[in-house]
């Protein structure tokens, strides 16, 4: 998975790559030539005290040395910079997918854990990338260049290097072998705590109500020591790494200079000789820890790299059309056909045989009872999920044909509830229509009434909104998810229960000015407060997911028992007729 995501995001960055190649072998070419200088040097130098023989070598030795820092500065720089491109372009993806996913999809990885993709995981990748470019691509060359450089010094010295590599290679796999599951389980406990923490940050009022502080900071103590208790097992492993390694260099460092030792006092090797040869010791071995820290990046990477490709390689069950309907000959006619809507896996449907019919002009409301399929439904017309059975008609036309542009032009959903995001008031009533003028600003909060507390709001328009809407009221937050859709001024308005958070004048009030304001649009709207939408012009009874009646208040009084319940269940029998 790893490989895969790397190759389909690094195409465009060939070019950089393939200099930051060249500039790996350039600088890892001289910093394997220079402990060869180094050694002529002393042998030739130092040792027959030739002074100028030390300043002419010395300074090529310089000149070798500035090679080696600029191509090692070009490197670093191109290499930091292509993995920037990469986290960019792979978070940009996994953003360009999730906003694609319907409430299915998004329902099925979770909020939280779609979030630590984005980031966290991406971030992983990204590290293992710039390691790889800056560390791990010079680490093979200076490792089979030591090893040659090594043998031109003393073949027989170099039986040493037999031993070294492969008890490092052994040490190093065997603990990568272990790491690479603790990973993947650090990666889900690390979606775990996200997931506790954001819902004890959103649903802070509720656990202050139940005065369950206790209890949710023992719950996200859990999760805390879960996560801790597996980031501990990783770090044992990890810090296992370093020591092991390090021994290795330490007793050959040893065995070199002890055999080097009686090589030199046999005749059989010279001074500058065993010099260069611990150099290319120590090369060898650091280009083994080099890769060592690259492997201890690679199994998170890779838990990483398949987590992102999960949600690269889910298709969103809301698919756009291939050959969209771009123009609507009608104006706001909306037909459920014979719809059906069922869960993957769900033994039942939730809705069945759905036929309704809203026309311009009109007020179609649906009430039912908890779990009856209401929200389900009126989320099929703006294609948050896609019916899977029948048809749902705008204008004669399958959404599912319709182009999303002119769909989302067409119909807006006010949802239950409502969500304002972080900037000001303005900026929130123009999320669907950005060149809306102040004036249409204002009769939409007029409409909505929300103008007076919007008037006495610090900066009015201009008011700051922080993240969901916080820092308003429930009942406000309604009001102005009200006033962005009328803003947009659809031809189909879609209410999911807009009105609950509202006192009795204050829906009364609302309901009266949005029959003026859309007079001649098509209006479907889902309540369970009876008030709201007696004076329909027509009522759809659900009930398990199945229209069990149609008609006026009155008639469904008169003619259909599960309407009656409902009403009755509010309103006296006086108060019904």
């Amino acid at each position: 998975m790893l490989l895969e995501l790397l190759r389909a995001h690094l195409g465009p960055y060939k070019k950089p790559i393939a200099l930051l190649l060249v500039l790996q072998l350039l600088q890892t070419s001289a910093a394997l030539y220079l402990p060869t200088l180094n050694a002529d040097i002393i042998d030739n130098g130092v040792v027959k005290g030739d002074t100028g023989y030390i300043l002419e070598f010395g300074a090529f030795m310089i000149a070798v040395s500035v090679v080696q820092v600029v191509c090692n500065i070009g490197a670093v720089f191109y290499g930091a910079r292509t993995a920037a491109a990469l986290g960019r372009d792979v978070r940009a993806a996994v953003f360009a997918r999730v906003q694609s996913f319907s409430a299915r999809e998004v329902g099925q990885f979770g909020a939280p854990s779609l979030i630590t993709r984005t980031t966290n995981d991406v971030q992983q990748v990204q590290m293992l990338l710039l390691m790889c470019f800056t560390l791990v691509v010079s680490a093979p060359i200076m490792c089979v260049g030591g090893v040659v450089m090594a043998l031109g010094q003393d073949v027989r010295l170099s039986g040493v290097l037999l031993a070294v590599v492969p008890v490092l290679g052994v040490s190093v796999s065997l603990i990568v072998r272990r790491m690479r599951p603790l990973f993947r389980t650090m990666q889900v406990r690390l979606d775990t705590v996200n997931r506790v923490l954001r819902e004890q940050i959103t649903g802070n009022r509720v656990i202050r109500a139940f005065v369950k502080d206790a209890y949710e900071r023992e719950r996200f103590r859990g999760a805390n020591a879960d996560l801790t208790d597996v980031s501990l097992a990783t770090g044992r492993l990890m810090a296992l790494m370093f020591p092991i390694v390090m021994t290795v260099v330490n007793v050959s460092s040893v065995a070199v200079v002890w055999f080097g030792a009686h090589r030199i006092d046999s005749g059989g090797m010279e001074i500058g000789a065993l010099t260069a040869f611990l150099a290319y010791l120590m090369q060898i071995v650091m280009s083994v820890m080099m890769a060592t820290f690259m492997f201890m990046m690679v199994p998170r990477a890779e838990v990483c790299a398949e987590r992102i490709e999960e949600v690269l390689g889910t298709e969103s069950s809301v698919v756009p059309p291939a050959a969209p309907v771009t123009e609507l000959r009608q104006h706001g006619q909306l037909e459920l056909r014979d719809v059906e809507f069922s869960y993957p896996g769900a033994e039942e449907a939730v809705l069945r045989g759905i036929r309704i019919e809203a026309r311009p002009g009109e007020t179609t409301a649906i009430i039912g009872s908890t779990g009856s399929g209401k929200s389900t439904l009126l989320g099929l017309v703006p294609r948050l999920v896609d019916a899977t059975g029948g048809q749902v008609l705008v204008d004669g036309v399958d959404v599912r044909t319709l182009d999303p542009v002119l769909l989302a032009r067409t119909v807006s959903l006010v949802p239950q509830k409502p969500y304002l995001f972080s900037g000001t008031v303005a900026s929130n009533l123009r999320y669907g229509k950005p060149d809306a003028t102040d004036e249409e600003l204002w009769r939409a909060l007029e409409t909505a009434q929300a103008k007076d507390f919007v008037e006495r709001l610090e900066g009015g328009l201009d008011a700051p909104v922080s993240q969901g809407g916080t820092n308003v009221s429930g009942g406000q937050r309604q009001r102005l998810s009200i006033a962005r859709t009328l803003v947009q001024r659809p031809e189909i308005y879609l209410f999911d229960d807009s009105f609950s958070a509202l006192d009795y004048a204050t829906d009364a009030a609302l309901r009266a000015a949005l029959a003026r304001e859309t007079a001649e649009a098509t209006v479907l709207i889902v309540a369970q407060r009876v008030s709201t939408i007696r004076d329909a012009d027509r009522i759809v009874v659900l009930d398990e997911g199945r229209v069990v009646g149609t008609g006026r208040h009155h008639e469904l009084m008169q003619t259909n028992g599960t309407y009656r319940e409902i009403v009755l269940s509010q309103l006296t029998e006086a108060e019904a007729a």
